[in-house]
């Protein structure tokens, strides 16, 4: 399990470095670019949710 939360943060990762390529920042919430900006918020939302999630195993493993 725990490698394929490395897995999953890494897929995450590199999902979140894309879509911020596709960004266009002069409008950022027009055309495709709108897509990417809600994709980058949803990886990084992932991103926090799988680091919690090894937080809390590393918690339970010490009782």
């Amino acid at each position: 399990m725990k490698i394929f939360i490395y897995i999953l943060m890494a897929l995450a990762t590199a999902l979140l470095i894309f879509n911020l390529t596709k960004v266009d920042y002069s409008a950022p919430l027009a055309g495709n670019s709108q897509v990417a900006v809600i994709s980058v918020l949803a990886c990084a939302c992932a991103l926090v949710l799988l680091l919690i999630l090894t937080i809390s195993r590393k918690i339970a493993n010490k009782r």
